[in-house]
């Protein structure tokens, strides 16, 4: 039987990061957004972040534990996979500022990536720091294979030797380490890229150009170079042991991890864009009859119910590839159409939340013109959606990389 129910600790979880967001976020948002890159640190978030990290934040949390033998069913549904908490919590982190969410310390796009191939040592050491994830070169953008960033052995000192440059790195300023991905024989394609873990403490490294942006304002993006910078053996994720056969397999599963919630990220902004509208269009006597025959509803009422329906679709999406990745199954086509259809429905839902609103909502009055920019990057970063949709026609098809470009 398919159950739709979220269990009591996603619940749990979701309540007190809504709270949370409500109570601080959304009051900080225009603030950050108007003054971007004015601030070394979101000061106001540092108190919060471990209770924000325990709630399953963006990193996610503790694997799912194993149910007891014969224990009733109610019971081992227990509080849900990390994988699911965390993209319920995330959405809520969301809905209160998609910037704030992501300049969470501990709670960056590069903790989803240590969570999801590091060592149990390397999350004892990584996991609560704030770590950023840098992919993109001057050179690429959605083609990850054409890492061009080198990562030599130093035999002697038993040491990773680094070098190139990373730009459009989320949170690359305000992190405390970054997951470099970087090639160990450029001749060996693929499989010879790897992720390594970088302190920024580290000589070698050095933010070199912070980004103007559109939206997520309060969260910084950074150009990054990688001038001989030597970092310990065991900064490595995953094997230094080059495998054709498996592609870049380890590195990917990044993303299997990330996606779905850069997916709950676009549905929690698009939420407060929904929510907002709707609670404004009730204050002039406008409501969503949902009673009633689609011939008897306004072209209002009809676009509302519209956008209620095409979050819901991307949610659960979103919801069954978290599910499949505490579950230990394979989930990059599911993570790849729940990204996409996030990332598409959200751009649809605030710009129709914007036009119903009129000229108030494409004023800075409301906060609904700045959800509208926010979540743009939701069909760019961690993969844009034309590359979504090859991953997802691959993985239908059967096809590889060669058969499908």
């Amino acid at each position: 039987m398919i159950d739709f129910e979220l269990p009591p600790g996603a619940k749990l979880a979701r309540k007190m990061v809504h709270g949370l967001s409500e109570g601080t976020f959304r009051k900080l948002s225009r603030y950050y957004d108007s003054y971007e890159h004015e601030h070394e640190e979101v000061k106001e978030l540092k108190a919060m972040a471990p209770m924000i990290r325990g709630g399953g934040g963006l990193g996610g949390g503790a694997k799912k534990e194993k149910p007891k033998d014969g224990a009733p069913k109610a019971e081992r549904k227990g509080t849900g996979g990390a994988s699911l908490v965390a993209v319920v919590a995330a959405e809520e982190l969301a809905w209160g500022d998609a910037g704030l969410m992501l300049a969470v310390p501990g709670g960056g796009l590069g903790n989803a990536a240590i969570n999801a191939v590091a060592t149990p040592e390397q999350k004892e050491r990584f996991g609560t720091r704030f770590a950023a994830m840098a992919i993109t070169e001057p050179g690429f953008g959605s083609d990850s294979s054409a890492v061009a960033t080198t990562a030599a052995l130093d035999q002697k000192t038993n040491e990773w030797i680094l070098n190139g440059e990373k730009i459009f790195v989320t949170s690359g300023k305000q992190c405390d380490v970054v997951v470099v991905w970087a090639t160990l024989d450029k001749s060996k394609g693929r499989p010879a890229i790897k992720s390594f873990v970088v302190e920024k403490e580290r000589p070698g490294i050095k933010v070199t150009k912070l980004e103007h942006k559109l939206g997520i304002r309060a969260s910084d993006t950074a150009s990054i170079v990688l001038e001989d910078c030597r970092i310990p053996y065991d900064n490595i994720l995953g094997s230094a042991e080059i495998k054709p056969e498996e592609g870049f397999k380890g590195v990917m599963k990044t993303f299997d991890n990330t996606r779905p919630l850069v997916a709950s990220m676009a549905l929690g902004v698009s939420r407060a864009a929904l929510d907002f509208t709707i609670e404004t269009l009730e204050k002039d006597g406008i409501r969503v009859r949902y009673d009633a025959a689609p011939h008897q509803m306004t072209a209002v009422e009809k676009e509302i119910a519209e956008c209620e329906a095409n979050l819901e679709v991307a949610r659960l999406l979103t919801w069954r590839a978290a599910t499949m990745m505490d579950e230990g199954l394979r989930n990059s086509l599911e993570a790849s159409m729940a990204k996409a259809k996030a990332g598409r429905a959200a751009t649809l839902v605030t710009q129709k939340c914007v036009e119903l609103l009129g000229p108030l909502g494409y004023s800075t009055r409301w906060l609904v013109e700045k959800w509208m920019r926010d979540c743009k990057i939701n069909d760019i970063f961690e993969g844009t959606n034309q590359i979504q949709m090859l991953i997802i026609a691959r993985n239908i098809l059967g096809f590889g990389r060669e058969q499908l470009k």
